[in-house]
Protein backbone atom coordinates (compact mmCIF):
# COMPACT_ATOMS: atom_id res chain seq x y z
CA UNK A 1 0.00 0.00 0.00
CA UNK A 2 1.12 3.38 -0.96
CA UNK A 3 1.14 6.51 1.96
CA UNK A 4 -1.32 9.02 1.53
CA UNK A 5 -0.35 11.67 3.53
CA UNK A 6 -1.93 14.93 4.24
CA UNK A 7 -0.40 18.36 3.76
CA UNK A 8 0.41 18.47 7.65
CA UNK A 9 2.09 14.73 7.47
CA UNK A 10 4.36 15.87 4.60
CA UNK A 11 5.46 18.92 5.99
CA UNK A 12 6.09 16.49 9.41
CA UNK A 13 8.03 14.34 7.19
CA UNK A 14 9.98 17.04 5.51
CA UNK A 15 11.04 18.69 9.24
CA UNK A 16 12.33 14.99 10.09
CA UNK A 17 13.93 14.77 7.69
CA UNK A 18 15.57 18.24 7.43
CA UNK A 19 16.29 18.53 11.37
CA UNK A 20 16.97 15.03 12.58
CA UNK A 21 18.44 13.05 9.29
CA UNK A 22 20.40 16.32 8.64
CA UNK A 23 19.64 16.27 4.84
CA UNK A 24 18.63 20.00 3.58
CA UNK A 25 16.16 21.55 2.71
CA UNK A 26 18.05 22.46 -0.54
CA UNK A 27 19.00 19.57 -1.44
CA UNK A 28 15.09 18.17 -1.09
CA UNK A 29 14.31 20.77 -3.28
CA UNK A 30 17.01 19.81 -5.91
CA UNK A 31 16.05 16.26 -5.46
CA UNK A 32 12.48 17.22 -6.10
CA UNK A 33 13.28 19.28 -9.46
CA UNK A 34 15.52 17.06 -10.74
CA UNK A 35 13.44 14.24 -10.58
CA UNK A 36 10.43 16.06 -12.59
CA UNK A 37 13.10 17.00 -15.35
CA UNK A 38 13.61 13.15 -15.53
CA UNK A 39 9.92 12.11 -15.95
CA UNK A 40 9.42 14.90 -18.23
CA UNK A 41 12.51 14.20 -20.29
CA UNK A 42 11.04 10.24 -19.99
CA UNK A 43 8.05 10.93 -20.69
CA UNK A 44 7.97 13.76 -23.64
CA UNK A 45 11.08 13.20 -25.31
CA UNK A 46 10.73 15.66 -28.05
CA UNK A 47 9.60 18.51 -26.11
CA UNK A 48 12.04 21.28 -27.09
CA UNK A 49 10.07 24.59 -26.06
CA UNK A 50 9.27 24.17 -22.47
CA UNK A 51 7.98 26.70 -20.26
CA UNK A 52 8.06 26.43 -16.86
CA UNK A 53 5.25 29.07 -14.69
CA UNK A 54 6.65 29.31 -10.98
CA UNK A 55 5.24 30.99 -8.34
CA UNK A 56 7.39 32.44 -5.43
CA UNK A 57 7.28 29.86 -2.73
CA UNK A 58 8.85 26.65 -2.33
CA UNK A 59 6.69 24.79 -5.64
CA UNK A 60 8.27 27.55 -7.61
CA UNK A 61 11.76 26.63 -6.73
CA UNK A 62 11.11 23.42 -7.64
CA UNK A 63 10.63 24.80 -10.58
CA UNK A 64 13.78 26.63 -10.84
CA UNK A 65 15.81 23.16 -10.89
CA UNK A 66 13.66 21.56 -13.53
CA UNK A 67 14.13 24.99 -15.50
CA UNK A 68 17.82 24.24 -15.17
CA UNK A 69 18.05 20.87 -15.60
CA UNK A 70 15.70 21.03 -19.03
CA UNK A 71 18.08 23.98 -20.53
CA UNK A 72 19.04 21.88 -22.68
CA UNK A 73 15.48 21.46 -24.02
CA UNK A 74 14.71 25.20 -24.31
CA UNK A 75 13.49 25.44 -21.13
CA UNK A 76 12.53 29.29 -19.43
CA UNK A 77 11.24 29.99 -16.41
CA UNK A 78 8.36 32.75 -15.95
CA UNK A 79 8.06 33.70 -12.30
CA UNK A 80 4.64 35.00 -11.17
CA UNK A 81 6.29 37.98 -8.93
CA UNK A 82 9.40 40.22 -8.46
CA UNK A 83 13.03 37.72 -7.96
CA UNK A 84 13.53 40.02 -4.59
CA UNK A 85 10.20 38.45 -3.11
CA UNK A 86 11.37 34.90 -3.26
CA UNK A 87 13.13 33.41 -0.21
CA UNK A 88 14.91 30.54 1.11
CA UNK A 89 15.45 27.57 -0.55
CA UNK A 90 13.82 28.42 -3.78
CA UNK A 91 16.01 31.41 -3.83
CA UNK A 92 19.14 29.02 -4.00
CA UNK A 93 18.17 27.74 -6.82
CA UNK A 94 16.38 30.75 -8.44
CA UNK A 95 20.14 32.08 -8.31
CA UNK A 96 21.06 28.69 -9.33
CA UNK A 97 19.22 28.62 -12.34
CA UNK A 98 20.33 32.40 -13.48
CA UNK A 99 23.95 31.74 -12.84
CA UNK A 100 24.20 28.43 -15.06
CA UNK A 101 22.67 30.67 -18.16
CA UNK A 102 19.14 29.86 -17.87
CA UNK A 103 16.58 33.08 -17.61
CA UNK A 104 13.67 33.33 -15.07
CA UNK A 105 11.50 36.25 -16.43
CA UNK A 106 9.39 38.51 -13.66
CA UNK A 107 5.55 38.55 -14.25
CA UNK A 108 4.61 41.22 -11.93
CA UNK A 109 1.26 42.57 -13.24
CA UNK A 110 -0.96 42.26 -16.14
CA UNK A 111 0.82 43.50 -18.75
CA UNK A 112 3.78 41.89 -18.13
CA UNK A 113 1.77 38.46 -18.61
CA UNK A 114 0.16 39.74 -21.79
CA UNK A 115 3.34 39.79 -22.83
CA UNK A 116 4.42 36.75 -21.72
CA UNK A 117 1.45 34.90 -22.92
CA UNK A 118 3.16 34.44 -26.50
CA UNK A 119 6.03 32.35 -24.61
CA UNK A 120 3.36 30.18 -23.22
CA UNK A 121 1.29 29.94 -26.03
CA UNK A 122 4.12 28.73 -27.80
CA UNK A 123 5.46 26.16 -25.39
CA UNK A 124 4.99 22.27 -26.36
CA UNK A 125 5.56 21.53 -23.12
CA UNK A 126 4.39 23.19 -20.31
CA UNK A 127 5.32 23.19 -16.39
CA UNK A 128 2.80 24.32 -13.41
CA UNK A 129 5.21 24.92 -10.40
CA UNK A 130 3.07 27.98 -9.43
CA UNK A 131 1.13 27.02 -5.70
CA UNK A 132 2.29 22.96 -4.57
CA UNK A 133 0.60 21.74 -1.53
CA UNK A 134 0.59 24.90 0.86
CA UNK A 135 -2.57 26.49 -0.84
CA UNK A 136 -5.12 27.54 1.27
CA UNK A 137 -7.76 29.51 -0.52
CA UNK A 138 -8.50 29.45 -4.05
CA UNK A 139 -5.61 31.24 -6.37
CA UNK A 140 -6.15 34.88 -7.49
CA UNK A 141 -4.46 37.93 -9.44
CA UNK A 142 -1.78 36.32 -11.95
CA UNK A 143 -1.91 32.76 -10.51
CA UNK A 144 -5.26 32.32 -11.21
CA UNK A 145 -4.86 33.63 -14.94
CA UNK A 146 -2.08 31.46 -15.09
CA UNK A 147 -4.03 28.49 -13.61
CA UNK A 148 -7.11 29.47 -16.34
CA UNK A 149 -4.17 29.77 -19.55
CA UNK A 150 -2.92 26.42 -18.44
CA UNK A 151 -6.28 25.06 -18.62
CA UNK A 152 -6.46 26.55 -22.05
CA UNK A 153 -3.25 24.78 -23.27
CA UNK A 154 -4.27 21.79 -21.91
CA UNK A 155 -7.66 21.65 -23.72
CA UNK A 156 -5.73 22.19 -27.21
CA UNK A 157 -3.31 19.46 -26.24
CA UNK A 158 -0.09 20.75 -24.89
CA UNK A 159 1.00 18.65 -22.00
CA UNK A 160 1.28 19.86 -18.79
CA UNK A 161 2.91 18.98 -16.12
CA UNK A 162 2.06 19.61 -12.06
CA UNK A 163 5.50 20.15 -9.77
CA UNK A 164 3.78 18.19 -6.34
CA UNK A 165 0.21 18.73 -7.48
CA UNK A 166 -1.74 20.79 -10.00
CA UNK A 167 -2.27 24.11 -8.46
CA UNK A 168 -5.54 24.89 -7.50
CA UNK A 169 -5.36 21.51 -5.96
CA UNK A 170 -5.69 21.73 -1.92
CA UNK A 171 -3.27 18.76 -0.83
CA UNK A 172 -6.09 17.39 1.38
CA UNK A 173 -8.56 16.62 -1.48
CA UNK A 174 -12.19 18.09 -0.92
CA UNK A 175 -14.45 19.75 -3.64
CA UNK A 176 -13.16 22.63 -6.17
CA UNK A 177 -13.68 25.58 -4.87
CA UNK A 178 -11.97 27.35 -8.03
CA UNK A 179 -10.29 26.01 -11.46
CA UNK A 180 -7.36 24.21 -11.22
CA UNK A 181 -4.73 22.85 -13.54
CA UNK A 182 -5.67 20.09 -15.23
CA UNK A 183 -2.10 18.21 -15.29
CA UNK A 184 -1.07 15.54 -17.65
CA UNK A 185 0.94 13.94 -15.40
CA UNK A 186 1.96 15.19 -11.92
CA UNK A 187 5.23 14.45 -10.17
CA UNK A 188 4.99 14.58 -6.37
CA UNK A 189 7.32 13.32 -3.79
CA UNK A 190 8.13 10.97 -1.15
CA UNK A 191 4.23 10.07 -1.51
CA UNK A 192 0.73 10.81 -2.45
CA UNK A 193 -1.48 13.29 -1.18
CA UNK A 194 -5.11 12.96 -0.33
CA UNK A 195 -5.71 15.55 -3.41
CA UNK A 196 -3.70 12.86 -6.15
CA UNK A 197 -6.55 10.09 -5.28
CA UNK A 198 -9.75 11.80 -3.64
CA UNK A 199 -12.56 13.06 -5.88
CA UNK A 200 -13.20 15.07 -7.26
CA UNK A 201 -9.72 16.54 -7.02
CA UNK A 202 -7.97 13.42 -7.99
CA UNK A 203 -9.55 14.46 -11.66
CA UNK A 204 -7.19 16.74 -12.06
CA UNK A 205 -3.57 14.75 -11.19
CA UNK A 206 -3.37 13.06 -14.31
CA UNK A 207 -1.05 10.05 -14.26
CA UNK A 208 0.31 10.16 -11.01
CA UNK A 209 4.58 9.75 -10.20
CA UNK A 210 5.61 9.54 -6.87
CA UNK A 211 9.41 10.63 -6.98
CA UNK A 212 12.02 8.99 -4.29
CA UNK A 213 13.79 12.55 -2.98
CA UNK A 214 15.26 10.76 -0.52
CA UNK A 215 13.04 10.84 2.53
CA UNK A 216 12.94 7.59 4.06
CA UNK A 217 10.27 4.99 4.44
CA UNK A 218 10.29 5.20 8.07
CA UNK A 219 9.72 8.69 8.30
CA UNK A 220 6.67 8.21 6.05
CA UNK A 221 5.75 5.75 8.45
CA UNK A 222 6.97 8.03 11.58
CA UNK A 223 3.77 10.01 10.51
CA UNK A 224 1.33 7.69 10.90
CA UNK A 225 -1.14 8.55 8.07
CA UNK A 226 -4.17 6.79 8.17
CA UNK A 227 -5.11 6.64 4.58
CA UNK A 228 -3.36 4.73 1.83
CA UNK A 229 -3.71 4.07 -2.06
CA UNK A 230 -4.20 0.27 -2.82
CA UNK A 231 -1.66 -0.96 -5.38
CA UNK A 232 -1.30 -4.54 -7.46
CA UNK A 233 0.68 -6.24 -4.75
CA UNK A 234 -2.13 -5.50 -2.13
CA UNK A 235 -4.82 -7.70 -4.30
CA UNK A 236 -2.13 -10.17 -5.41
CA UNK A 237 -1.60 -10.74 -1.75
CA UNK A 238 -5.27 -12.54 -1.66
CA UNK A 239 -4.60 -14.98 -4.84
CA UNK A 240 -1.38 -17.28 -4.07
CA UNK A 241 -0.84 -19.52 -5.95
CA UNK A 242 -2.77 -22.52 -5.71
CA UNK A 243 -1.16 -25.81 -4.23
CA UNK A 244 -1.12 -28.98 -6.77
CA UNK A 245 -3.32 -30.73 -4.43
CA UNK A 246 -5.54 -28.18 -3.96
CA UNK A 247 -9.28 -29.00 -3.84
CA UNK A 248 -12.46 -27.17 -3.73
CA UNK A 249 -12.57 -27.35 0.01
CA UNK A 250 -9.67 -25.95 0.22
CA UNK A 251 -10.93 -22.53 -1.31
CA UNK A 252 -13.96 -22.03 1.00
CA UNK A 253 -17.85 -22.47 0.37
CA UNK A 254 -19.94 -18.90 0.48
CA UNK A 255 -22.93 -18.82 1.30
CA UNK A 256 -24.83 -16.20 -0.76
CA UNK A 257 -28.26 -14.89 1.37
CA UNK A 258 -29.89 -13.31 -2.30
CA UNK A 259 -32.97 -12.58 -4.21
CA UNK A 260 -36.65 -11.94 -4.61
CA UNK A 261 -39.60 -12.37 -7.35
CA UNK A 262 -38.32 -10.02 -10.06
CA UNK A 263 -34.60 -9.62 -8.45
CA UNK A 264 -33.09 -13.23 -9.11
CA UNK A 265 -30.57 -11.47 -11.03
CA UNK A 266 -28.46 -9.69 -8.22
CA UNK A 267 -28.72 -13.37 -6.55
CA UNK A 268 -26.53 -14.71 -10.03
CA UNK A 269 -24.72 -12.11 -10.49
CA UNK A 270 -23.44 -12.59 -6.69
CA UNK A 271 -22.44 -15.89 -6.90
CA UNK A 272 -21.36 -15.45 -10.24
CA UNK A 273 -18.71 -13.29 -8.98
CA UNK A 274 -17.40 -15.16 -6.26
CA UNK A 275 -17.36 -17.92 -8.26
CA UNK A 276 -15.25 -15.92 -10.71
CA UNK A 277 -13.28 -14.67 -7.60
CA UNK A 278 -11.73 -18.49 -7.58
CA UNK A 279 -14.52 -19.38 -4.69
CA UNK A 280 -14.63 -23.55 -4.51
CA UNK A 281 -18.27 -23.88 -3.60
CA UNK A 282 -21.42 -21.06 -3.89
CA UNK A 283 -24.67 -21.95 -2.41
CA UNK A 284 -27.17 -19.72 -3.11
CA UNK A 285 -30.34 -19.67 -0.39
CA UNK A 286 -33.24 -17.75 -1.93
CA UNK A 287 -37.06 -18.37 -2.09
CA UNK A 288 -38.48 -21.24 -3.14
CA UNK A 289 -40.07 -20.00 -5.88
CA UNK A 290 -36.72 -18.59 -7.29
CA UNK A 291 -35.03 -21.60 -6.94
CA UNK A 292 -35.29 -22.51 -10.40
CA UNK A 293 -34.42 -18.90 -12.24
CA UNK A 294 -31.54 -19.19 -9.90
CA UNK A 295 -30.12 -22.50 -10.78
CA UNK A 296 -30.59 -22.02 -14.24
CA UNK A 297 -28.64 -18.67 -14.28
CA UNK A 298 -25.11 -20.48 -13.68
CA UNK A 299 -24.57 -24.55 -13.90
CA UNK A 300 -22.20 -24.38 -10.95
CA UNK A 301 -24.68 -22.31 -8.15
CA UNK A 302 -26.15 -24.87 -5.70
CA UNK A 303 -29.27 -23.50 -4.08
CA UNK A 304 -31.08 -23.81 -1.21
CA UNK A 305 -35.04 -23.13 -1.07
CA UNK A 306 -36.14 -21.07 2.08
CA UNK A 307 -39.65 -19.86 3.07
CA UNK A 308 -40.99 -17.32 1.28
CA UNK A 309 -43.84 -14.19 1.70
CA UNK A 310 -46.79 -13.73 -0.19
CA UNK A 311 -44.76 -11.24 -1.83
CA UNK A 312 -41.59 -13.57 -2.81
CA UNK A 313 -39.12 -12.55 -0.26
CA UNK A 314 -37.53 -14.52 2.33
CA UNK A 315 -39.36 -15.01 5.12
CA UNK A 316 -38.68 -14.44 8.79
CA UNK A 317 -39.55 -18.52 8.91
CA UNK A 318 -36.17 -18.91 7.43
CA UNK A 319 -34.21 -17.87 10.11
CA UNK A 320 -33.31 -21.35 11.82
CA UNK A 321 -32.96 -22.97 8.38
CA UNK A 322 -30.54 -19.91 7.54
CA UNK A 323 -28.40 -20.38 10.66
CA UNK A 324 -27.89 -23.72 9.86
CA UNK A 325 -27.01 -23.31 7.05
CA UNK A 326 -24.02 -20.64 7.70
CA UNK A 327 -23.02 -22.55 10.12
CA UNK A 328 -21.92 -25.01 7.24
CA UNK A 329 -20.10 -22.69 5.47
CA UNK A 330 -16.82 -20.30 5.71
CA UNK A 331 -18.75 -17.08 5.33
CA UNK A 332 -21.85 -15.53 4.35
CA UNK A 333 -23.20 -12.41 1.62
CA UNK A 334 -26.40 -11.06 2.92
CA UNK A 335 -28.76 -8.88 0.78
CA UNK A 336 -28.88 -8.93 -2.79
CA UNK A 337 -32.03 -8.44 -4.34
CA UNK A 338 -33.33 -9.47 -0.95
CA UNK A 339 -36.10 -7.05 -1.38
CA UNK A 340 -37.88 -5.01 1.50
CA UNK A 341 -41.02 -6.93 2.92
CA UNK A 342 -41.20 -6.37 6.72
CA UNK A 343 -40.68 -10.39 7.61
CA UNK A 344 -37.66 -9.99 5.29
CA UNK A 345 -36.42 -6.95 7.11
CA UNK A 346 -36.75 -9.03 10.64
CA UNK A 347 -35.19 -11.53 9.33
CA UNK A 348 -32.29 -9.90 8.44
CA UNK A 349 -32.10 -8.03 12.22
CA UNK A 350 -31.56 -11.49 13.87
CA UNK A 351 -29.52 -13.12 10.90
CA UNK A 352 -27.01 -10.75 11.49
CA UNK A 353 -27.37 -11.36 15.34
CA UNK A 354 -26.93 -14.84 15.39
CA UNK A 355 -24.47 -15.56 12.29
CA UNK A 356 -21.75 -17.57 13.71
CA UNK A 357 -19.05 -17.06 10.73
CA UNK A 358 -17.92 -14.20 8.56
CA UNK A 359 -20.62 -12.03 7.13
CA UNK A 360 -21.27 -9.36 4.28
CA UNK A 361 -24.25 -7.03 4.31
CA UNK A 362 -25.03 -5.61 1.15
CA UNK A 363 -28.37 -3.67 -0.55
CA UNK A 364 -31.42 -4.62 0.74
CA UNK A 365 -29.27 -6.51 4.09
CA UNK A 366 -28.34 -2.84 4.23
CA UNK A 367 -31.46 -0.74 3.64
CA UNK A 368 -33.09 -3.59 6.28
CA UNK A 369 -30.75 -1.90 8.91
CA UNK A 370 -31.30 1.12 8.22
CA UNK A 371 -34.93 0.79 8.65
CA UNK A 372 -34.38 -0.40 12.31
CA UNK A 373 -35.62 2.75 14.46
CA UNK A 374 -32.77 4.54 16.22
CA UNK A 375 -30.02 2.46 15.15
CA UNK A 376 -29.35 -0.48 17.46
CA UNK A 377 -28.67 -2.55 14.19
CA UNK A 378 -24.83 -0.73 14.81
CA UNK A 379 -24.76 -3.00 18.76
CA UNK A 380 -26.00 -6.47 16.82
CA UNK A 381 -22.79 -5.72 14.10
CA UNK A 382 -20.78 -4.86 17.23
CA UNK A 383 -21.59 -8.13 18.98
CA UNK A 384 -21.02 -10.63 15.93
CA UNK A 385 -18.73 -13.62 17.11
CA UNK A 386 -17.17 -12.97 13.54
CA UNK A 387 -16.34 -10.60 11.05
CA UNK A 388 -18.32 -7.79 9.37
CA UNK A 389 -18.25 -6.08 6.05
CA UNK A 390 -20.52 -3.63 4.80
CA UNK A 391 -20.70 -2.75 1.78
CA UNK A 392 -22.82 0.67 1.59
CA UNK A 393 -22.99 3.01 -2.05
CA UNK A 394 -23.55 6.90 -1.15
CA UNK A 395 -27.22 6.73 -0.68
CA UNK A 396 -27.13 3.24 1.33
CA UNK A 397 -24.25 4.71 3.55
CA UNK A 398 -26.79 7.97 3.71
CA UNK A 399 -29.83 6.13 5.17
CA UNK A 400 -27.30 4.11 7.49
CA UNK A 401 -26.24 6.91 9.34
CA UNK A 402 -28.90 9.38 9.00
CA UNK A 403 -27.08 11.98 6.83
CA UNK A 404 -27.09 13.52 3.09
CA UNK A 405 -25.68 11.99 0.43
CA UNK A 406 -23.68 15.60 -0.50
CA UNK A 407 -22.15 15.24 3.04
CA UNK A 408 -21.08 11.37 2.65
CA UNK A 409 -19.50 12.78 -0.54
CA UNK A 410 -17.60 15.80 0.67
CA UNK A 411 -15.79 13.30 3.49
CA UNK A 412 -15.41 9.61 2.36
CA UNK A 413 -12.65 8.78 4.03
CA UNK A 414 -13.98 10.58 7.49
CA UNK A 415 -17.63 8.66 7.05
CA UNK A 416 -16.23 5.10 6.28
CA UNK A 417 -13.67 5.28 9.40
CA UNK A 418 -16.60 6.66 11.60
CA UNK A 419 -18.98 4.19 10.53
CA UNK A 420 -16.14 1.56 11.09
CA UNK A 421 -15.32 2.79 14.70
CA UNK A 422 -19.03 3.06 15.70
CA UNK A 423 -20.00 -0.52 14.46
CA UNK A 424 -16.49 -2.34 14.69
CA UNK A 425 -17.14 -3.22 10.84
CA UNK A 426 -15.41 -2.84 7.94
CA UNK A 427 -16.58 -0.28 5.54
CA UNK A 428 -16.79 -0.49 2.12
CA UNK A 429 -17.85 2.77 0.68
CA UNK A 430 -18.73 1.97 -3.23
CA UNK A 431 -18.23 4.83 -5.71
CA UNK A 432 -15.88 6.91 -7.55
CA UNK A 433 -12.78 5.70 -5.65
CA UNK A 434 -14.24 3.10 -3.79
CA UNK A 435 -13.14 4.08 0.17
CA UNK A 436 -12.47 0.68 2.38
CA UNK A 437 -12.12 1.95 5.73
CA UNK A 438 -11.57 -0.64 9.70
CA UNK A 439 -12.03 -0.09 13.11
CA UNK A 440 -8.92 1.78 14.11
CA UNK A 441 -8.72 4.44 11.50
CA UNK A 442 -6.81 3.01 8.91
CA UNK A 443 -8.85 3.67 5.72
CA UNK A 444 -7.22 2.41 2.04
CA UNK A 445 -8.75 4.03 -1.49
CA UNK A 446 -8.97 1.86 -4.85
CA UNK A 447 -7.51 3.70 -7.84
CA UNK A 448 -9.30 1.26 -9.82
CA UNK A 449 -12.45 1.31 -12.03
CA UNK A 450 -14.17 3.68 -14.19
CA UNK A 451 -17.84 5.27 -14.79
CA UNK A 452 -18.66 2.54 -17.27
CA UNK A 453 -19.24 0.25 -13.91
CA UNK A 454 -22.19 2.75 -12.99
CA UNK A 455 -24.79 0.48 -13.94
CA UNK A 456 -27.19 -2.04 -12.48
CA UNK A 457 -25.40 -5.51 -10.78
CA UNK A 458 -22.06 -4.22 -10.52
CA UNK A 459 -22.35 -3.82 -6.77
CA UNK A 460 -23.75 -7.51 -6.78
CA UNK A 461 -20.97 -9.09 -8.33
CA UNK A 462 -18.65 -7.15 -5.83
CA UNK A 463 -20.36 -8.50 -3.28
CA UNK A 464 -19.47 -11.90 -4.50
CA UNK A 465 -16.04 -11.34 -5.42
CA UNK A 466 -15.30 -9.84 -1.49
CA UNK A 467 -17.69 -12.74 -0.21
CA UNK A 468 -15.56 -15.32 -1.83
CA UNK A 469 -12.54 -13.59 -0.56
CA UNK A 470 -13.87 -13.21 3.12
CA UNK A 471 -14.30 -17.08 3.00
CA UNK A 472 -10.42 -17.64 3.19
CA UNK A 473 -9.12 -14.41 4.62
CA UNK A 474 -9.21 -11.76 6.85
CA UNK A 475 -12.04 -9.03 6.25
CA UNK A 476 -9.60 -6.22 5.78
CA UNK A 477 -8.10 -8.42 2.80
CA UNK A 478 -11.20 -9.13 1.58
CA UNK A 479 -12.46 -6.22 0.70
CA UNK A 480 -9.20 -4.15 0.21
CA UNK A 481 -8.41 -6.88 -2.67
CA UNK A 482 -12.15 -7.38 -3.55
CA UNK A 483 -12.63 -3.94 -4.25
CA UNK A 484 -9.37 -3.45 -6.41
CA UNK A 485 -9.49 -6.88 -8.47
CA UNK A 486 -13.55 -5.50 -9.24
CA UNK A 487 -12.19 -2.15 -10.85
CA UNK A 488 -9.98 -3.80 -12.44
CA UNK A 489 -12.26 -5.94 -13.71
CA UNK A 490 -13.87 -3.25 -14.78
CA UNK A 491 -11.32 -1.25 -16.45
CA UNK A 492 -10.29 -4.74 -18.58
CA UNK A 493 -14.18 -4.70 -19.80
CA UNK A 494 -14.29 -1.10 -20.45
CA UNK A 495 -10.87 -1.60 -22.78
CA UNK A 496 -12.81 -4.37 -24.55
CA UNK A 497 -16.39 -3.09 -25.19
CA UNK A 498 -16.05 0.06 -23.98
CA UNK A 499 -17.42 2.10 -20.99
CA UNK A 500 -21.28 3.15 -22.80
CA UNK A 501 -23.23 -0.14 -22.18
CA UNK A 502 -20.69 -2.33 -20.05
CA UNK A 503 -22.73 -4.14 -17.96
CA UNK A 504 -22.29 -5.89 -15.15
CA UNK A 505 -22.26 -9.45 -16.83
CA UNK A 506 -19.12 -8.05 -18.96
CA UNK A 507 -17.16 -6.86 -15.77
CA UNK A 508 -17.99 -10.50 -14.14
CA UNK A 509 -16.63 -12.66 -16.87
CA UNK A 510 -13.34 -9.85 -17.07
CA UNK A 511 -12.29 -11.32 -13.36
CA UNK A 512 -9.89 -14.20 -14.02
CA UNK A 513 -8.07 -11.78 -16.34
CA UNK A 514 -8.11 -8.79 -13.67
CA UNK A 515 -7.11 -11.31 -10.75
CA UNK A 516 -4.11 -12.70 -13.38
CA UNK A 517 -3.05 -8.85 -14.07
CA UNK A 518 -2.32 -8.65 -10.54
CA UNK A 519 0.14 -11.07 -9.60
CA UNK A 520 3.55 -10.74 -9.96
CA UNK A 521 5.18 -12.22 -13.27
CA UNK A 522 5.99 -15.68 -12.95
CA UNK A 523 9.83 -15.86 -11.44
CA UNK A 524 9.35 -12.75 -10.22
CA UNK A 525 8.32 -11.19 -6.64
Amino acid sequence: MIPVLTADEMRRADRVTIDEIGLPGAVLMENAGAAVAASIRERFPDARRIVVLCGKGNNGGDGFVVARRLRSSGAEALLLGRKGDVKGHARIHLDACERSGGAVREVVDPAAWAAALERVRAADLLVDALLGTGLRSAPTGLAADAVAELGQRAKAGVPVVSVDIPSGVGADGGALDAPAVPATLTVTFAAAKRGHVLPPACECAGDLVIADIGIPSETLAAVKPSLFLLEDADAAAAFPPRLPAAHKGDLGHLLVVAGSLGKTGAAILAAGGALRAGAGLVTVATPASCVSIVAGGRAEIMTEALPETPSGGVSGDAIDRLLALAGERDAVVLGPGLGQDPSTRALVLEFVRRCPVPLLIDADGLNALAAVSGGPWRDAVRERPAATLLTPHPGEMARLVGRGVPEIQRQRVEEALRLAEESGAVIVLKGQRTVVGEPGGRAAVSPTGNPGMASGGTGDVLSGVIGALLARHDGWLAATAGVYVHGRAGDLAAQACGEEGLAAGDLQEALPRAIESVRPPAGGT
